[in-house]
């Protein structure tokens, strides 16, 4: 085995010569089952040319060996030429070839082994695992100047082997069955006893006197035995990469050769300047070569060098971070990340594979699939665009009514959808709703349900199609969200305190519903405490695609658990969903929400403070919510009766431990008048506690003062008056029925107009001009002019719509935006907004109102 021979031996900065083996599987066409064909096409193929096919351990087997090269235009090239030879050799004796790992169905005369003195000592000594090498590899040859230098190559390229093998999984299936694994030929390729990630050698002495007591012990019967997922050729200067799945796609070989080259240029380099060799636990190596076998590109892999799970695309952008400097020397670095980013959006082999299993039915679907992917052929949705590939079912009849985040006015894609749509086309209505019976299943599971006066195990409505923010957009939201909160707080303090914005006129007293009294726990905040500690600001895009802030919630502001379990939950379902530059990662919101939570402990806290999460208990419609927020943050979650007052504080009343912050997701009102565990009401002790400094309130209450949206309009001119700066992110229109001129506004335009409470939630008593009935007019006509200052009007605003998969195709859907900014230690929005999806036909998106959800990715 090996490619064919080359005398060039370069240094890392001049050009270094590579070569590929490629494994393919011969199947009947009728059968689409694996055959011991091979001998009837050799004589045919070596006489086209003679060095570039041999047999295999399994008559069903054949390799080629493509021409040395250290170009990777010339390269994609001869794999064309030689798949080319070898498919229509095969179709003139009814085969087809397959490039993959494994292929689904094998006949069973294909079991034996080819006629060979060393293939016939191998079934003999090794019984079992020759029977069962029904599998496909893919080895990369690139030359090296010398074998020290190969096995430094080694040792400094094992930590990313098992990031290739990701990128090139695509055995999924073993004799009709589901393996469960993206390459069940790492499986079996594991078995035998010299395979595995590279053991830690010094240098070529040392792996020769490795190679000699292996040969001695029996374990191998020859130097060519050395199954090592990368190992220095046993009979050139070169050194072979051999952990990855045969490929039924050229572009994934090109993928892994470029990338292997880059490897060994590293490797090379480290050598000549005389770095020290990593020290990696070989454990670690081999854990994280089986979880790529398991996952594939559609499941966490090990970053071996940070000793951490990572989504795939973060495994993949790293490995081009670690290798940008090689991949540029060698000209490839454009070519080998434009392809990264395709396999990333495209997804392993192995999940395409599952999927046309599924939508089929059958596994001869499957080999057809891959027949035609290793052939090249025009509907091949591994080497043509998507455009020419797949009709455009899903967005077949889309058309969105106004700005559509996701497809232009001419019904184009947006450009930073166009992967994301095309993933979607390719999995199809069919296999959307198999992922949707496993979201189900997923979201029962993890108890994921908001429920509903009639439904009390209403799962918590979830779209599969995530939504999309870019850097950009993320950057100035950022800004602005935080210059948003930080208002609210710096109202809130003023409020509570001098009042100036209520002398100087900036905020009109007639748009609060009450001011706060001495005797108010609002008023007895120990000083420096932070009043809304959590927001959660609600914000649309219009129909200029410009974002708008839309409501502020500052009393228990709900939804970070929710944005967390969505993202799990995509990820679980839709693997193959991965975004081509990573997303930021959800999971850090809980640590960064229990950072804020703490830095806010009152002065008597000391170094260790205690943090507990406070519930009215299961008969919250969010107790999903609050139950998954204390476990991923590691403190206790208590209900009113779990607490006790002793001396001035609040305690866990099991342990007597006192208590310095209570994350409170629980009505002020109802926290104040539940008993405690002796059954002592906890207003007056909570308060004592708070206004003697022992305990802080996290969101304190009085923050539905400026929660109102009363106050709403009034907050950009507050962001000038607290700070003199413009406030960042527009705000929609609003008029207070307060003011006698803006109320006869209203009044005068509520069939154009959207008219809400200042005290509602959960969209409750909005009423959507354009949509209500001349009743429904007429009933909030009478009951703004009965109650003035308590409603507020809003103009009706075109919101962005989303798609959203209804079962059979994609529809646009109105969305919003829930971002959540902590105010402490340094103001910071979260990674965990949500996205919520109204129904059909409404504008209104609280899941209280029928509303569902997204996932939302924040691209890097």
């Amino acid at each position: 085995m090996g490619t064919r021979p080359t005398d060039r031996r370069l240094t890392p900065a001049g050009e270094v010569v590579m070569g590929v083996e490629e494994e393919f599987h011969l199947v009947d066409l009728e059968s689409r089952s694996a055959v011991p064909r091979v001998p009837e096409l050799l004589d045919e193929l070596q006489a086209l040319d003679g060095e570039a096919f041999a047999p295999e351990l399994k008559p069903s087997i054949i390799e080629t060996n493509s021409q040395p090269t250290s170009d990777l235009a010339d390269l994609r090239t001869d794999l064309v030429r030689l798949r080319g030879m070898l498919a229509n050799i095969a179709d003139s004796h009814g085969l087809g070839v397959v490039g993959a790992g494994s292929v689904p169905l094998i006949d069973g005369s294909a079991e034996g082994i080819t006629p060979s003195p060393r293939y016939e000592r191998m079934r003999d000594e090794y019984q079992m695992l020759a029977f069962e090498q029904q599998i496909c590899g893919t080895q990369v040859h690139v030359d090296v100047p010398d074998r020290d230098a190969a096995v430094a190559v080694m040792q400094h390229s094992a930590p990313w082997l098992p990031v290739l093998l990701a990128l090139s999984s695509s055995s999924p299936f073993w004799k009709n069955e589901d393996t469960g694994y993206a390459s069940s030929r790492t499986l079996a390729w594991h078995r035998w006893p010299t395979a595995g990630p590279p053991a830690p050698l010094r240098d070529a002495a040392d792996y020769d006197a490795l190679i000699a007591d292996l040969l001695a012990s029996g374990t191998m019967s020859d130097p060519g035995m050395v199954y090592f997922d990368m190992r220095p050729s046993a009979h050139q200067a070169t050194v072979e990469v051999r952990i990855c799945d045969a490929s039924p796609s050229v572009d994934g070989v090109v993928l892994i050769a470029g990338l292997s080259r880059a490897l060994v240029r590293h490797g090379v380099r480290a050598h000549v300047e005389g770095r020290p060799m990593p020290q990696y636990r070989p454990e670690l190596l081999r854990a994280a070569s089986w979880r790529a076998a398991r996952s594939g590109l559609e499941g966490d892999l090990v970053d071996v060098p940070g000793r951490d799970l990572v989504p795939p695309s973060r495994a993949v952008r790293l490995m081009l971070e670690h290798l940008a400097d090689d991949l540029d020397e060698a000209g490839d670095r454009d070519v080998v990340e434009e392809l990264a980013l395709e396999a990333l959006a495209r997804g392993s082999s192995a999940a395409r594979q599952r999927q046309r299993a599924n939508r089929n039915g059958n596994l001869e679907a499957v080999v057809d699939m891959l027949l035609a992917e290793t052939r090249g052929a025009p509907d091949s949705p591994v080497d043509a665009p998507v455009s020419e590939t797949v009709a455009p079912v899903l967005l077949g009849d889309y058309a969105p009514p106004a700005y559509d985040e996701a497809v232009a006015e001419d019904g184009t894609v947006r450009p930073a959808y166009s992967w994301l749509i095309s993933t979607l086309e390719r999995i199809g209505p069919p296999g959307l709703l198999v992922h949707e019976k496993s979201r189900d299943a997923e979201q029962r599971a993890r108890g994921m349900v908001f429920p509903q006066a009639d439904d009390d195990e209403r799962l918590f409505p979830l779209d599969l199609v995530p939504r999309l923010i870019t850097p950009g957009e993320w950057e100035t939201l950022t800004e602005g969200l935080i210059q948003r909160a930080r208002t609210c707080e710096a109202l809130l303090q003023d409020l509570h305190g001098e009042r100036a914005c209520l002398h100087d006129g900036v905020l009109p007293e007639d748009a609060l519903r009450w001011l706060p009294q001495p005797h108010e726990t609002a008023m007895n905040l120990h000083p420096g405490a932070v009043r809304a500690l959590v927001s959660g600001l609600d914000l649309v895009c219009d129909a200029a695609g410009e974002w708008k802030i839309l409501e502020d919630n500052l009393r228990i502001p709900s939804g970070i658990g929710y944005a967390m379990a969505d993202r799990r939950v995509v990820r679980s379902v839709l693997p193959e969903l991965q975004a081509p530059n990573g997303v930021l990662d959800a999971d850090e919101g809980p640590a960064m929400l229990r950072e804020a939570l703490l830095a806010c402990a009152p002065p008597a806290a000391g170094h260790d403070p205690v943090l507990v999460l406070v519930t009215e208990g299961t008969t919250d419609s969010a107790h999903f919510e609050h139950r998954m927020l204390a476990e991923e943050m590691g403190v206790p979650l208590l209900t009113p009766g779990d607490l006790r007052a002793v001396a001035g504080m609040i305690t866990v009343a099991a342990t007597g431990r006192p208590i310095d912050v209570i994350y409170r997701r629980i009505d002020e009102e109802v926290l104040f008048s539940a008993p405690d565990a002796e059954g002592v009401p906890l207003g007056d002790p909570v308060r004592d506690a708070v206004r003697t400094g022992r305990l802080t309130l996290a969101n304190a209450p009085g923050n539905g003062l400026v929660d109102d949206k009363g106050v709403y309009p009034f907050i950009s001119s507050l962001t000038e008056y607290y700070f003199g700066e413009k406030a960042t992110l527009a705000a929609v229109p609003t008029w207070s029925c307060a003011d006698p001129e803006q109320r006869e506004y209203v009044l005068s335009h509520l069939d154009q107009l959207v008219t809400k409470p200042v005290d509602g939630y959960g969209g409750q008593g909005i009423v959507v001009g354009p949509y209500a009935s001349s009743h429904e007019l007429d009933e909030v006509a009478a009951a703004v002019r009965a109650h003035p200052a308590a409603f507020v009007a809003q103009e009706t605003i075109r919101i962005s719509t989303h798609p959203t998969f209804t079962g059979t195709t994609l529809e646009p859907r109105v969305v919003d935006l829930r971002a959540f900014v902590v105010l402490a230690p340094t103001p910071t929005v979260l990674p965990t907004p949500l996205t919520r999806v109204a129904p059909a036909d409404s504008l209104v998106v609280n899941s209280s109102r029928g509303g569902g959800s997204k996932d939302t990715w924040i691209l890097r």
